[in-house]
């Protein structure tokens, strides 16, 4: 289905660099972008692409709402990272947003991002496919620096993406670590990074990590991304091998990543 697009494009954001490309990217092609930040990390580059950045917390629902109409927002996208841990504490949430918890089965992520989307859909909001304004993020197939997948690599990067897919499957997390074709760790609600550390610390030296979309992934959220942070973590904790999964994947800053890769000895590819 052809979407045509409103001039005036709102951006939820969380951190990292994500949100900031998809504003730079949008305002270079002639949107005006109106930003609702929830996050701190990011809001002075945003400010140089966005018209206007509204900060705001996740849980201030109403508030939300409220600068998506003044604003006249018809058509937004979500990009970056918050945290699933707010909704362990729910400060600062308001009465609406605790109803809200309050009416789900189950607070994993598609089911939270689909009762967003329904909520905004009453307001008249549509919420956008991520990667409209970065498709040219998005990775093919193939090693993407110089150093290549041992054999043995290849049985773990194989083992992972079924696993990957299966955990995806129940909605659990898009990421796995393997040694040895034994599972290290799991993604759940801690996130990409957390997880290769624990996973990492668990094989010692040379863990494969691999991040998948879920079967079904419904693109308007949660589409998988790395970027220099994941690499840096693999470094840290001494992980050989990252494979994500080709087409489906978003690689910020491809270039310094790759070029980290190879300076660091760590392989890695989109299968």
């Amino acid at each position: 289905m052809t979407i045509t697009l409103e001039n005036k494009q709102g951006l939820i954001a969380g951190d990292g660099i994500l949100p900031i490309k998809m504003a730079q990217y949008a305002k270079e092609n002639g949107f005006e972008v109106v930003c609702i930040s929830l996050a701190k990390d990011n809001v002075k580059e945003l400010k140089k692409y966005c018209s206007k950045v509204y900060p705001c917390h996740p849980g201030q629902v109403n508030k939300i709402e409220s600068i998506l109409k003044d604003e006249k927002i018809k058509q937004l996208t979500f990009l970056g990272k918050v945290h699933k841990k707010v909704l362990l504490k729910l400060h600062k949430f308001d009465k609406r947003a605790i109803d809200l918890i309050k009416e789900a089965s189950r607070l994993n992520d598609d089911e939270v991002m689909l009762m967003i989307v329904k909520e905004l859909e009453k307001i008249g909001v549509e919420v956008l496919d991520q990667t409209i304004f970065i498709k040219n993020l998005m990775i093919p197939a193939g090693v993407l620096g110089k150093h290549k997948p041992t054999d043995s690599q290849m049985e773990d990067v194989n083992y992972g993406f079924w696993l990957a897919k299966e955990m995806g499957k129940i909605d659990v997390g898009q990421s796995v670590v393997i040694k040895d074709k034994m599972i290290m760790a799991v993604e759940a609600i801690e996130g990409t990074d957390v997880c290769i550390k624990r996973g990492s610390k668990l094989a010692k030296r040379g863990a494969v990590i691999v991040k998948v979309a879920k079967p079904k992934q419904d693109k308007r959220f949660d589409i998988p991304a790395i970027g220099m942070r994941t690499l840096r973590t693999m470094r840290c904790h001494h992980a050989g091998l990252i494979a994500v999964e080709a087409n489906e994947t978003i690689i910020v800053d491809q270039e310094k990543v790759v070029k980290y890769a190879d300076e660091h000895n760590i392989v890695i590819m989109a299968v």
